[in-house]
């Protein structure tokens, strides 16, 4: 099985891209991230045409998950609320980052973790709120399930090599400590970083920004992860990124990253 996640900062401007993408690359889930559209506009049949099945939880303009996937899905369900009370979920089930389906037996977990603007700006404060939650909200799915893949775009580098120049990166935010912790918290749970097993150095990116010429030079970071239970990491037979999109004509910033198992 090979299951790939791709935050393709709009599905509709990019669909040509991505189902370009799949047809030569004939993966068996694709997790999209930041589709920015409302699911009554998802354009599904540009991927049932292509003999995919489509899930998705999207918002206007912002946001928006999706889960691409070649068999059907079954246990299905968007956002936080769908297993967590109310209580605890609140309001952060309006921006739309959480969709989550089983296939083989897989749980699998797309997420945008959202970005945090700024250090100790709202937005901050709100992303740690959000992996708050999210750890609350994976440990229900891990009491159902031995086999879980939690992928997609986190917004966060989770070690040094993980950015092409560390310099000053504590005060950066997808960079600070706090963010680090609270990712390291999540995985606590018994996740483990996949693509490491096979690419222990530096200078792997996933995304780099559209300015000052970052892809060319490769001025990167990899904030795009795929996180396994122990028994898929064992199974795990190589994960990927694929830099080809990135080089196109008005590309997502981000890259495609792919797991095999």
């Amino acid at each position: 099985m090979k299951v790939a996640t791709w935050n393709v900062n709009s599905v509709r401007i990019r669909l040509e891209q991505v189902t370009q993408w799949l047809q030569d690359n004939p993966i068996d889930v694709l997790c999209l991230q930041e589709t920015k559209v409302v699911n009554e506009n998802f354009p599904r049949s540009s991927f049932t045409d292509l003999g995919y099945h489509t899930y998705v939880f999207g918002q206007k303009s912002y946001n928006g998950v999706a889960l691409v996937s070649r068999s059907p899905l079954s246990d299905v369900s968007m956002g936080f609320g769908a297993i967590l009370p109310e209580a605890t979920v609140g309001d952060l089930d309006e921006q739309k980052r959480v969709i989550t389906g089983v296939v083989d037996g897989i749980r699998i977990v797309n997420l945008y973790v959202p970005n945090g603007s700024a250090i100790d700006s709202d937005k901050y404060i709100y992303k740690l709120g959000w992996l708050k939650v999210l750890r609350e909200y994976l440990q229900v799915l891990l009491q159902q399930s031995n086999s879980l893949l939690m992928c997609g775009d986190f917004n966060i580098a989770l070690e040094d090599i993980d950015i092409h120049d560390p310099k000053n990166r504590a005060t950066q935010v997808m960079a600070t400590d706090v963010e680090r912790e609270a990712l390291q918290n999540v995985l606590s749970l018994g996740l483990a970083d996949v693509f490491r097993k096979f690419t222990p150095e530096g200078g792997n990116f996933s995304w780099w920004d559209y300015r000052t010429g970052a892809f060319r030079r490769n001025a990167g970071w990899r904030i795009d992860h795929h996180y396994t239970t122990p028994d898929l990491y064992e199974r795990s037979l190589s994960c990927t990124i694929d830099t080809t999109p990135r080089k196109l004509v008005q590309p997502s910033d981000h890259a495609p990253v792919i797991i095999e198992f």
